[in-house]
């Protein structure tokens, strides 16, 4: 396929999620024009008001589809990913981490898009990784490396946990922390090196803009090393709580995932989710440093969106107070 190309357009496939969304602004302030795929325009609003922002309505899992959207891009970020599937089988993320992963690649080559980058997980593997999440998270990075080549570039991240305004990890751990006195906790020790979402961005910016990080991986991770534990107890002791925080062994976490799994609704935790933690979720090689982004610490940042959020909460119930 000939189209015209323009140099400044960048496809970002997942940019209406926590990280996609921070990536388009981080876009934008550097002068690109984006174009976000998306099924319900909705889940977009904040984002069509941003300049140089196209949001278009299309189902990812077309190829036709992604071959339209690809036509006169420079670059395509892929951030779809999922956490947990709706079975246990492993197919759910396969669909979503290696099979939708192909197809983008396919369409990358047949529109002759230069650069593909694509969000994986500290962590990934295809073959040793303790749960589907991993497993498919690193045969989707094979599928890339195999489907590239002189005419695709690759580049791949693996970050750990991402924390920042609006995550899922801290703000979760927050709003159960508000509701009880006693936090029985899964995977106490499991060891994270939190990366704030905001140099996610700004490594993935500097990737798309050098050509030394074609064809590499790069590891993001934060520059400090926590348990689930000391994660837990410092968002309590942020919001002026005293709660009894009860680490499980590890019989009991898994009993916890089990019930979470099969027997609560919404996939809070499942056991893919504890096979995940079997695996420490931080890096050896510093790809924030190889791209030139200094790594922000958490307690540079959490401390202000949780404070933002407890006044949030103060002002919610002060209102529906008023309304009695």
């Amino acid at each position: 396929m000939v189209s015209k190309r323009s140099s400044h357009t960048v496809c970002v496939l997942g940019g209406t999620g926590f990280v996609g969304r921070e990536i388009a602004g981080e876009l934008v302030r550097r002068g690109y024009s984006v174009r976000i795929p998306t099924r319900d325009r909705r889940h977009a609003r904040a984002l069509q008001v941003l300049p140089g922002v196209e949001v278009v309505s299309a189902d990812v899992y077309d190829e036709n589809a992604l071959l339209a959207l690809f036509a006169d891009v420079s670059s395509v970020i892929n951030l779809i990913g999922i956490l947990n599937e709706r079975g246990r089988d492993g197919s759910g993320f396969r669909k979503v981490h290696v099979e939708l992963v192909e197809k983008i690649a396919r369409a990358c080559q047949e529109d002759r898009v230069p650069h593909l980058l694509h969000m994986s997980a500290l962590k990934a593997n295809a073959e040793t990784g303790p749960s589907h999440y991993l497993r498919t998270k690193g045969a989707g990075e094979i599928a890339i490396r195999n489907l590239a080549g002189d005419e695709l570039h690759y580049t791949i991240f693996q970050p750990s946990v991402i924390f920042g305004p609006n995550d899922s990890f801290i703000n979760r751990f927050a709003r159960i922390l508000q509701k009880t006195p006693v936090l029985p906790l899964a995977k106490p020790n499991s060891l994270f090196a939190p990366v704030y979402v905001g140099d996610v961005a700004r490594a993935v910016c500097q990737a798309l803009e050098n050509h030394h990080a074609y064809d590499r991986s790069y590891q993001l991770y934060g520059p400090d090393e926590y348990t689930l534990k000391e994660i837990v107890a410092g968002i309590a002791k942020e919001l002026r709580l005293r709660r009894k925080i009860i680490g499980l062994s590890e019989p009991l976490s898994r009993i916890q995932a089990w019930f979470f799994d099969y027997v609560i609704p919404g996939k809070i935790f499942t056991l893919d989710n504890y096979r995940s933690m079997a695996v420490a979720s931080v890096g050896s090689e510093d790809g924030l440093a190889a791209l030139g982004v200094t790594p922000t610490p958490m307690v540079a940042i959490v401390p202000r969106y949780l404070n933002a959020g407890a006044r949030q909460r103060a002002l919610s119930g002060f209102r529906t107070q008023s309304r009695r």
